[in-house]
């Protein structure tokens, strides 16, 4: 109780740093004009729609296809990133090699890229008749114009997140720890599994759930490569753009409600796992 109640006081004294009030209100304002508005805007116009519209929207096979697509191959590409993201943060953290520099600043390149620039440039390079695409086609495998070009597109979009994200929290990982581990007997991968990995759990959940957002709503760097074909390689924003242009604005509505919900729904569950992991491994307290 006496611990409790310190808390409290401090929490309740004045701030050291003056105008938390005025940072505060400006916050808010700021966080309703450019999210709640426009969200609530989307909900309210899905609202409108009725339940048995609503309902036959989201049922259309159509659809379905075009989130199964969507949600799938960003689930997909963010795995993917989570494994080859630790490794490059690993070795720009563990090692000092020439052009490490270089590469530590490419890895920044999607960030600064136009999106429509990256699709252009994977779909060269990738297509039937591109410079890596026509060895694959040779050998009976296809990858522009499928989901595997999809999946390819967000790995190269996403990969920023997942090294940003894990990079620091390896960074302050001492070197003694992984000696220690070997002094008392463990091999590397007793090592990676029992003393690294756990206090990077809650980055590299963090990094996949940044590169998973991402890829969900990912649009200039797919519609490219993705060869858009419905109930093939359809991509739920691109359906939504097709929805507009049809004048179909209850579809297109209902659609990224949809979008909204299961992205709110995959991060919640995403976020309660972080908080486990802390819990567990006391990583952040």
């Amino acid at each position: 109780m006496e611990f409790g109640t310190v808390k409290r006081s401090q929490w309740r004294s004045p701030s050291v740093l003056p105008g938390f009030g005025l940072a505060l209100g400006a916050t808010l304002v700021w966080l309703t004009l450019i999210i709640l508005i426009p969200l609530s805007g989307l909900a309210v116009r899905t609202s409108s729609l009725g339940w048995a519209k609503f309902w036959a929207i989201a049922s259309d096979e159509r659809t379905l296809k075009a989130l199964q697509v969507s949600f799938g191959t960003a689930f997909v590409a963010a795995l993917i990133n989570v494994v080859f993201g630790v490794l490059l943060a690993w070795v720009l953290v563990r090692y000092r090699f020439p052009g490490r520099r270089i590469i530590d600043a490419v890895v920044d390149l999607p960030f600064a890229l136009p999106t429509a620039v990256a699709g252009i440039a994977l779909t060269t390079l990738y297509a039937p008749n591109g410079w890596i695409g026509a060895p694959l086609a040779s050998l009976g495998l296809k990858v522009a114009f499928t989901p595997v070009g999809i999946v390819l597109a967000l790995v190269f979009v996403g990969l920023p997140f997942v090294v940003r994200t894990v990079q620091p929290v390896m960074e302050e990982i001492d070197r003694e720890v992984e000696e220690t581990s070997a002094t008392l007997g463990a091999n590397r991968f007793q090592t990676i599994a029992h003393v690294l990995l756990p206090g990077l759990l809650p980055a590299v959940l963090t990094g996949f759930a940044l590169a998973f957002a991402r890829g969900v709503g990912e649009y200039g760097s797919v519609i490219f490569i993705a060869g858009n074909l419905p109930y093939v390689s359809e991509i739920a924003p691109l359906l939504i753009v097709i929805r507009l242009e049809e004048f179909n604005y209850p579809g297109a509505t209902a659609i990224a409600a949809i979008m909204l919900i299961l992205s709110f729904a995959m991060l919640l569950v995403i976020n309660l796992i972080q908080a486990w992991s802390r819990r567990r491994y006391g990583y952040g307290t």
